[in-house]
C-alpha cells in the first residue's frame, strides 16, 4: 500500500510538473541568478524530470532563432547533476563553467531512468553526435532559458573551448567598449492604434459589384446510381444543337470615322494632399474631485434661517401630493398603445424577440458532441434532461469504434440553479438518439439507442435529490401541486452516474438506428395483432419505437410469461443471482431477453422495399401526461411506504381483457423520402399466405423534399398535425385525403426541427440549419413566417417549448455544437388573444372547404377533359366515314373541269369540231 500510494503520488506530481513548467516558464526566464540549488527539487526530482521529458519529447528546444543553432538548452536536477558530477558552485563554477560528459554515460542513463532522464529530450541529438565527449555548459545568467546547454557539434564545441583569436585592431578596439551583459526582455503588447491605413486598404481591395446567382440542382432519389450512357453525334446534323462560332477579323470591311460628338468643360486645377498629426507617447493621467460641504458656521445658519423654513412648509403639501400620484399610477405609460390591446390585432405588444435566458454545455467531456433530444421533466420546475451523442459520421463511428467503446454514452440533467454541472447522469450501453418520461410515473425514463436497443432507467431512488413537493390544503378539492428544485449545496459537487435497469435483446429488436419513440397512455393497452383493449394495470406498461431499418414496433415492459409456473431449479437460480446494490430491479425481468411485442413493416405495395420511417405521432399523444393529482397520490403512495406499481406489474395481467370498440388506431408516419403515410397498427390476414401482415397504407404523399423530421399533433386540435422536413412545413387534418391544408414555400435553408405553442394554437416554432427560427403566427401570415431570429451559427436540432407559470415561458433550442440554449417566450407569443382558437379553427375550416372546392373543379374538368377527347374521336370518326364519298365527288368534279379547260384551249386553237361547225350554221 505505500508502494502503491507513493506512486500515486508521484503521478499527481507529474501533472503538477506540467502545469509549473507551462506557468512558471516566464518567471525562470526573467530571473537573472536563480539556480536549482539542493533541496529545491531534491524530493520530488523524478517527477519534475519527468514532467519536463513528456512536455518536450516531441522536438527538443533549439536556439536558433538567437543565431546559435548548434545550443541546446537543458534542465538538470540536483539528482543529475550528481550522477554526472556537474554539480553548481562544485564541479561547475563562474570560472570554469563546462564539463565534458562522456556519450556512454549519457547512455547509461537512458538505460537507467528512460524517459525520466533529464537528456531525453535531446536523446536524438546525442545519438547523432559524431564525437565521444558532449559539452556541458553551465548557464548562470540564463542566457537561454534554462540552468545548462549543451553544444550539439563538434564545430560548436572547438569555438566553445578554443575562441579564434582576434587581430590586435580588433582587441584594441574591443578594449574600450564596455561590456554589457545581455538581459532578456519578453516583448510587451501595446494597443494598435489606427492612422488611416485601413480605409486605404478597404478602396484598394477588389470587391464584387455583381450578385452571384446560385443554381441548385436535384433529381429524385430513385435515379440515383442510374446507368448513363453518352455517346458522340454531329452538331450540325442535330437541331437545336452547340455549334461555336468564334470572332474573327474581317478585311474587306472597313469603317471611317466621319464625325464624333466630344463635349467639354472647364474645371479647377485640383490638388491633392496630405497630412499627418505627430504622434506623441501617451501618458496616464488621474484626477479626483471631492464634494463641497458648507461649514459648520453654514449649515447652523441655514438651520436657523425661516427663509428656508418657510420654502420647505410650502413646498411640502405639493411634493407629497407627486409621491402620492407617482405610487398610484405609471406616469410614464403609454395611453394609446395600453388601449383595448385586446381588441382589433392579436398582440400589440412591442417585444417579440426570444430572449436569452440561460444556455447549458458539458464543459467536462472531451469528445465533440451534439444534442440528439431534449425533454423537459414533467413535474420538477428548472430541470431538464438532454441527450447527447458524438459527431461522428457512419464511416468515422466504424474507424473509431473501439475508442467509442471506452466513453460513456449519457443523458445529462441540467438545473437553472446550477449551468455548469450536470445534476444526474443516466449512462446508456451505446449513444441515445431520443428518449422520453414515462406520463404515469417521471422516474421512469425510457429510450432508444443508435445500435437499435431500446433503455429503461428508473431514478426513484434519486427522486429525493432532485425534488421537493408541496402541496396545499386537504380542504380544497383541487391539490395544488408547486414542484421546486432544490439542492444541497455539497451536493452539487459531484454529479451522480445511474445505471440503466434493462436493456433489450439486441437479436430481437431494431437493426439500425431508433429515431423515434412513444409511450402509450393509461387508458389502453394492445396485443400482438394490434386490438385495442382497457389497460388491466392503470399505468403505462407500452411503448411504440420506430426504426432506420423500416420497422415499427411495440414493447410491453410487463413480463409475457407470468402466469406459466417456472421449474425450481430456475427459480434458484434466479434468487443466486446478485443483483448490483446500484441498479433497482424494476426490470430486471427485460434486461438482455426484452423482445418487441409486434412488429410492423411499412411495405412500399407491389415492390419489395419498405418505407424508412423517421418520425410517428400517434392519436393520443396530446393526452399523455395526466393531471398532476394522480402523480402527487402516487408519490405519496410510494413515500408512505405503499408498493409501486412498477415494481409488481405481475399482478394486473390475470384480470381479463376488456376490447374497446371505436377506438382509433390510425397514426401518421414520416419516413426519409420525405413521405408522409396514414396507416393503421392493425394486423390482417393475408388470403395468399395466411399470415398475419400490416395493412396497406390509407393515404401516402410526398410533400417534402427531405427526411421528415417532425410529426407532431397540435395541444389544442386533435386532428391538426404538424409536419415539417426537407425545405417546406405543411399542416394536415386527420381524415382529409386530399392533401394538406398548408404548405409553404422553400425556405432558403433546411428545416431541422419544429414544435407547436403550447398556449397560443396559431403559432408554431420550426427550425434551420444555418441556425435561425422561423417563428410562423396563422393569424398574421399564413404564407411565410413572422419572424426569424438567429440562435446560433450552426444547425438547431431539436425545439421544446415548456410553460412554468401564466406570466413566463421558456423554450429549450439545442444546436449541433452541443448547446443548449433556453429562451424566455415574449408576452405576444405566449398569450392568446380573444378568441383565437375558434379563429385558427375557421382558418381550418376554410382551407378544409377549399381543398373540397379544389378537388371538385379537379372533378369536373377531368370531366370536362374526357368529354372532349371523346367528342374529338367521333369527328374523326365522321371524318372516316366521308372520306369516300366526297372523293369520288371531288374526282367527277375535276374531271368535268379538266374537259371543259380542254374544249377552251381547242376552240381558241381553231381546232375543235364544234367551233368549224357552228361556223359553218352561221354561214348558212
Amino acid at each position: 500500500m505505500r508502494q502503491g500510494n507513493s506512486l500515486l503520488g508521484e503521478l499527481d506530481f507529474v501533472f503538477l510538473g506540467l502545469v509549473f513548467l507551462r506557468e512558471e516558464s516566464q518567471t525562470l526566464i526573467s530571473s537573472s541568478r536563480r539556480n536549482f540549488s539542493p533541496g529545491y527539487c531534491e524530493e520530488a526530482s523524478f517527477p519534475f524530470s519527468l514532467a519536463v521529458s513528456v512536455s518536450e519529447e516531441a522536438e527538443p528546444l533549439n536556439m536558433e532563432s538567437m543565431g546559435h543553432p548548434e545550443i541546446y538548452p537543458l534542465v538538470l536536477t540536483t539528482k543529475t547533476q550528481e550522477i554526472f558530477n556537474c554539480r553548481v558552485d562544485e564541479d561547475v563554477t563562474e570560472e570554469q563553467p563546462y564539463k565534458l560528459i562522456k556519450k556512454e554515460d549519457i547512455f547509461v542513463d537512458f538505460a537507467n531512468r528512460a524517459a525520466v532522464s533529464d537528456f531525453y529530450p535531446v536523446k536524438k541529438i546525442v545519438q547523432e553526435y559524431p564525437g565521444d565527449e558532449l559539452l556541458l555548459v553551465y548557464d548562470r545568467d540564463f542566457k537561454y532559458g534554462l540552468n545548462f546547454y549543451l553544444i550539439g557539434t563538434e564545430e560548436g564545441k572547438e569555438n566553445y573551448l578554443n575562441p579564434p583569436e582576434l587581430p590586435e585592431e580588433q582587441e584594441e578596439y574591443k578594449d574600450h567598449i564596455p561590456e554589457e551583459t545581455y538581459i532578456y526582455r519578453p516583448p510587451i503588447s501595446k494597443p494598435w492604434v489606427s492612422l488611416g491605413s485601413e480605409k486605404e486598404i478597404e478602396e484598394e481591395s477588389v470587391k464584387e459589384s455583381t450578385k452571384q446567382i446560385t443554381y441548385m440542382i436535384s433529381r429524385k432519389r430513385s435515379e440515383f446510381g442510374a446507368p448513363i450512357k453518352f455517346s458522340d453525334q454531329n452538331a450540325s446534323s442535330v437541331k437545336d444543337a452547340y455549334i461555336e462560332c468564334t470572332a474573327y477579323p474581317d478585311k474587306n470591311f472597313t469603317l471611317k470615322q466621319l464625325e464624333r460628338d466630344v463635349g467639354m468643360q472647364v474645371v479647377p486645377q485640383i490638388k491633392e494632399t496630405s497630412t499627418q498629426t505627430r504622434w506623441t507617447h501617451p501618458k496616464n493621467a488621474t484626477t479626483q474631485y471631492y464634494p463641497r460641504e458648507f461649514l459648520e458656521e453654514e449649515k447652523e445658519a441655514l438651520g436657523q434661517s425661516k427663509t428656508l423654513t418657510e420654502f420647505l412648509n410650502s413646498v411640502s403639501t405639493s411634493v407629497e401630493i407627486a409621491l402620492q400620484q407617482n405610487e398610484i399610477m405609471n406616469t410614464f405609460i403609454h395611453d394609446w398603445k395600453c388601449l383595448a390591446e385586446e381588441e382589433g390585432t392579436f398582440g400589440d405588444k412591442t417585444d417579440t424577440h426570444l430572449k436569452e435566458y440561460q444556455s447549458f454545455t458539458d464543459l467536462h467531456s472531451l469528445t465533440e458532441k451534439m444534442i440528439t433530444c431534449v425533454s423537459w421533466h414533467p413535474v420538477i420546475y428548472g430541470l431538464i434532461a438532454v441527450s447527447v451523442a458524438v459527431r461522428l459520421s457512419f464511416e468515422e463511428r466504424v474507424q473509431f469504434s473501439g475508442k467509442l467503446l471506452l466513453q460513456p454514452s449519457l443523458i445529462l440533467f441540467w438545473s437553472f440553479s446550477d449551468p455548469i454541472h450536470p445534476q444526474l447522469m443516466l449512462e446508456s450501453p451505446d449513444d441515445i438518439f431520443c428518449f422520453q418520461f414515462c406520463p404515469t410515473d417521471p422516474n421512469i425514463i425510457a429510450g432508444g439507442c443508435i445500435n437499435g436497443q431500446v433503455v429503461m432507467w428508473d431514478i426513484t431512488a434519486h427522486a429525493d435529490r432532485i425534488e421537493n413537493i408541496k402541496a396545499g390544503g386537504s380542504r380544497s378539492k383541487k391539490v395544488t401541486l408547486k414542484p421546486m428544485f432544490l439542492l444541497e449545496p455539497e451536493s452539487n459537487k459531484e454529479a451522480i452516474y445511474i445505471r440503466h435497469c434493462a436493456v433489450s435483446s439486441i437479436e430481437s429488436g431494431h437493426r439500425k438506428v431508433i429515431t423515434d419513440i412513444h409511450w402509450l397512455p393509461d387508458t389502453f393497452e394492445i396485443n400482438r395483432l394490434g386490438n385495442v383493449f382497457e389497460n388491466r394495470s392503470g399505468i403505462s406498461c407500452q411503448l411504440v419505437t420506430c426504426s432506420a431499418d423500416c420497422t415499427i414496433c411495440f414493447w410491453d415492459i410487463r413480463p409475457q410469461k407470468a402466469l406459466t409456473p417456472q421449474p425450481q431449479a430456475e427459480k434458484k437460480k434466479e434468487e443466486s443471482i446478485e443483483i448490483p446494490f446500484d441498479i433497482p430491479s424494476t426490470f430486471l425481468h427485460l434486461d438482455l431477453s426484452w423482445k418487441p411485442l409486434s412488429k410492423i413493416r411499412l411495405s412500399k405495395g407491389e415492390t419489395t422495399l419498405d418505407h424508412c420511417p423517421t418520425k410517428l405521432s400517434l392519436s393520443e399523444d396530446n393526452l399523455l401526461f395526466k393531471a398532476q393529482e394522480k402523480i402527487l397520490a402516487q408519490s405519496k403512495a410510494v413515500k408512505a411506504g405503499e408498493m409501486n406499481p412498477y415494481q409488481n406489474l405481475e399482478n394486473a395481467l390475470s384480470n381479463i381483457l376488456k376490447p374497446i370498440d371505436d377506438f382509433c388506431t390510425k397514426f401518421f408516419v414520416g419516413t426519409e423520402e420525405g413521405e408522409v403515410i396514414y396507416t393503421d397498427w392493425k394486423m390482417e390476414r393475408d388470403p395468399e399466405t395466411g399470415r398475419f401482415m400490416a395493412k396497406k397504407p390509407v393515404s401516402l404523399y410526398t410533400v417534402h423534399d427531405g427526411a421528415v423530421h417532425t410529426v407532431q399533433r397540435s395541444p389544442f386540435y386533435k386532428d391538426i398535425i404538424l409536419t415539417v422536413g426537407g425545405w417546406n412545413v405543411a399542416i394536415w387534418k386527420e381524415g382529409i385525403m386530399t392533401g394538406p391544408l398548408l404548405q409553404s414555400c422553400c425556405a432558403p435553408k433546411r428545416y431541422t426541427s419544429g414544435h407547436w405553442s403550447l398556449t397560443r394554437p396559431g403559432v408554431f416554432y420550426i427550425g434551420r440549419e444555418d441556425g435561425y427560427i422561423d417563428i410562423w403566427d396563422l393569424l398574421e401570415k399564413t404564407h411565410e413566417p413572422a419572424q426569424s431570429q438567429n440562435i446560433c451559427i450552426t444547425m438547431i436540432m431539436y425545439i421544446k417549448p415548456w410553460t412554468f407559470s401564466a406570466k413566463q415561458q421558456f423554450i429549450a433550442i439545442a444546436d449541433y455544437y452541443g448547446t443548449l440554449h433556453i429562451l424566455e417566450i415574449p408576452w405576444t407569443l405566449s398569450h392568446p388573444s380573444t378568441n383565437e382558437v375558434s379563429s385558427v379553427s375557421h382558418y381550418f375550416e376554410r382551407e378544409v372547404k377549399h381543398l373540397e372546392y379544389v378537388e371538385q373543379r379537379r372533378k369536373i374538368r377531368e370531366q370536362e377533359k374526357r368529354e372532349m377527347e371523346l367528342e374529338l374521336e367521333k369527328k374523326k370518326v365522321k371524318t372516316f366515314q366521308k372520306s369516300k364519298e366526297q372523293l369520288e365527288a371531288e374526282l367527277k368534279m375535276d374531271y368535268e373541269s379538266y374537259l371543259e379547260l380542254e374544249k377552251t384551249i381547242l376552240t381558241n386553237l381553231g381546232l375543235s369540231k364544234e367551233k368549224e361547225s357552228m361556223s359553218y350554221v352561221e354561214l348558212v
